[in-house]
């Protein structure tokens, strides 16, 4: 444990201001330790957490927060992470900290956030030893408690703790060991960096590939309510948890009947409020119900996700399908999550590869085309400072129909269990005409243009190589993302192993193709040093050439990637 106080301070090529700080605690597989761990839970897990909500929804000087715990196997630490919101001063922002730390050395967590945190962690746990392999999978864990706990089930002692675990308990460990002996570190935004000296890391030789394991798949089973929802299950009991996607026929494609950045506004706001609970309360709600809801939207599809424990699904679907049907897009939280996207938007417009996102899909379709907006769905500064509430409501009652969307549940859930439940949940959705996106076909460009975006100070260039290639649904699918693969899609491709492993100049070159209903964008990325722009331009051209005429792929290429993609 330290003493006293030390802080330093340093500079960096950032837009954003940030400040950590940083207690020595207790070594991995003690008591004192599982309650710290709570207590970062406490302060920062969560729209309701007390840093979280002070810093980020109420004072609105940060644009995230976080708290949180790393093991180790002699002496751990315990961190604080505040990031400021562009202009805001970090010693106000260090002094709300402050102060809600104080509060919670001086009174500890109430019993409903004990409960909270207590439940987030058995989920998380649960969670985790659905994987194999990963951070918190079965190996991870069995592994790490037998180096560090000489037994492989010494997690069983760490869940009792927070089983057992008191408010007086989580109060004591953190005045013990976050009331004295922080590290503070102030981070500034700084104008310029210099250039870091090249690795000269061998990394020719692959490693030895063994026989996989036979693999078993669950089948996929369909039925459609009667509002017109489809439902697709795949049963998988291995955990007592179930996950649910809602995908709705959207995306940011739709934006063509709106304002840009309606599509990815509308899906943010979904879980911020609905007519009968509030942001904070549906925040709350998901923590003691153990369960998580996301939203979002890509090109294409939007997407509304749950994952609920077994034995809390009831609660849980309750609350997914409020969120989902009456969504009330508050007025105080829209002005907020509106700045953020301006916010987003100013980041992206300096950003190398949002830059190019920005721009590339207007000169591939055009204008008037649902895929020329930008491909992160933020639209722009104007587009996103006309947005109002009712843009919002106009894109849910227009879009989201059951008739239009696909439900896709995975986990510990019959079919007979589920749709019982579903009908009952969803019988006042009604179905509906949705608008006909226009993706009609575009031609290619008559002849290759090179197009570039100045970014005074960069320290290396962003090459966007590409054009349109056919939608995810071409009956020739398979091959073109064989294609892909040898050309630029897997680290052992063309196009990475010409411009990193040879020559050096790329920290990673590869090429992808978006999934879309319509013409895809296939793009060719590549960041390189920048006095080596125009050569790595050449030897992408020359890679784009070759594979379709003085060097087709080859039978080994061939079945090494059908091997890969097969095992994947």
């Amino acid at each position: 444990k330290r003493s006293g106080t030390h802080r330093q301070y340093t500079q960096d090529r950032v837009p954003q201001a940030r400040l950590y700080k940083v207690w020595n605690i207790p070594q991995w597989g003690t008591e004192e330790l599982t309650y710290l761990d709570l207590v970062s839970d406490v302060l920062s897990s969560g729209k309701t957490s007390r840093l979280y909500k002070r810093l980020v929804y109420d004072e609105q000087t940060c644009t995230s927060v976080s708290a949180y715990y790393a093991p180790g196997e002699i002496g751990s630490q315990f961190h604080i992470v505040a990031t400021a919101k562009q202009g805001e001063d970090l010693k106000k922002i260090e002094n709300s900290l402050d102060e809600e730390l104080a509060l919670f050395l001086t009174k500890g967590p109430t019993e409903k956030e004990l409960e909270r945190v207590k439940t987030q962690y058995e989920a998380g746990f649960i969670r985790g030893i659905e994987r194999i392999g990963g951070f918190g999978g079965k190996s991870d864990i069995l592994a790490q408690n037998e180096v560090y706990g000489g037994t492989p089930d010494y997690y069983k002692k760490t869940i009792q703790w927070v089983r057992g675990a008191t408010a007086k308990q989580l109060q004591d460990a953190a005045r013990e060991w976050l009331s004295d002996g922080v590290y503070i570190l102030e981070v500034h935004p700084f104008p310029t960096l210099k250039a870091g000296t090249k690795s000269a890391v061998d990394r020719t030789k692959l490693p030895e590939q063994l026989k996989a394991p036979d693999s078993k798949f669950p089948e996929f089973q369909r039925a459609t309510l009667s509002n017109g929802l489809n439902v697709i299950l795949a049963e998988r009991h291995t955990i007592p948890v179930v996950n649910f996607n809602l995908m709705v026929d959207a995306g940011y494609a739709a934006d063509q009947f709106a304002i840009p950045g309606t599509s990815r506004l509308a899906m943010d706001m979904l879980d911020e409020g609905t007519k009968k609970r509030t942001a904070l309360q549906i925040s709350d709600e998901l923590q003691l119900l153990g369960a998580s809801i996301g939203t979002g939207s890509d090109l294409d599809v939007s997407v509304v996700s749950l994952s609920a424990l077994k034995n809390k699904l009831d609660e849980s679907l309750e609350l997914y399908a409020d969120v989902i049907l009456n969504p009330s897009f508050p007025q105080e939280d829209f002005n907020r999550l509106q700045k953020q996207l301006i916010a987003s938007i100013q980041r992206e417009k300096v950003t190398p590869v949002q830059m190019a996102l920005r721009v590339f899909p207007k000169i591939l379709y055009g204008e008037s085309h649902a895929y020329g907006n930008p491909l992160t769905g933020s639209g722009t500064e104007a587009s996103a400072k006309k947005l109002t509430t009712q843009d919002l409501i106009k894109y849910h009652q227009t879009w989201l129909k059951p008739n239009n969307s696909t439900l896709v549940i995975v986990g510990d859930a019959t079919l007979s269990e589920i749709l019982p439940k579903l009908e009952k949940l969803f019988k006042d959705w009604k179905k509906g005409d949705v608008p006909k996106k226009n993706i009609s076909n575009v031609g290619h460009q008559p002849k290759s243009v090179v197009y570039l975006l100045d970014r005074p100070g960069s320290l290396q260039s962003i090459i966007f190589a590409g054009h349109v290639a056919p939608p995810s649904s071409d009956p020739d699918e398979i091959a073109i993302d064989m294609m892909n693969n040898i050309l630029g899609g897997t680290f052992t491709s063309r196009i990475n192993m010409n411009l990193r492993e040879d020559k050096h100049w790329s920290y990673g070159a590869s090429s992808f193709l978006f999934g879309a209903r319509g013409q895809r964008p296939f793009i060719v990325y590549a960041s390189v040093q920048t006095d080596k722009t125009k050569e790595s331009m050449i030897e992408v051209n020359k890679e784009l050439n070759e594979i379709v005429n003085s060097r087709p792929p080859t039978e080994e290429e061939l079945q090494k990637n059908k091997e890969n993609e097969i095992l994947r």
